[in-house]
């Protein structure tokens, strides 16, 4: 697999834009405590996780999600953790 040049990952259409899109990216990724060196030329990779203290099922995402995050740091990426909410089946309704 060839590398790809900074201007060819998606990431450089949120990030190396001179728009105004791109400007709120940016602005927003600053305001979160990342220099622009973090992430410019850098693949950015999503981590989802449905880690949560009331989802007893899925208690092993959390120290997961550390481990992928180390990994994308250390392949040089940059990641961008995102929390998704999974419903635990104690706080569901009963089906009808």
């Amino acid at each position: 697999m060839t590398k790809k040049k900074p201007e060819e990952l998606r990431s450089h259409r949120w990030f190396g834009v001179r728009d105004l899109r791109s400007f709120g990216h940016r602005s927003r990724t600053a305001q979160m405590g990342y220099d622009r060196s973090d992430y410019a030329g850098k693949p950015v990779i999503a981590i989802i996780n449905t880690w949560s203290d009331i989802n007893h099922c899925h208690t092993h995402f959390r120290q997961r999600a550390e481990e992928v995050k180390r990994g994308v740091w250390q392949a040089g990426g940059f990641r961008w953790r995102c929390r998704r909410w999974g419903s635990p089946r104690p706080c569901r309704s009963p089906p009808p």
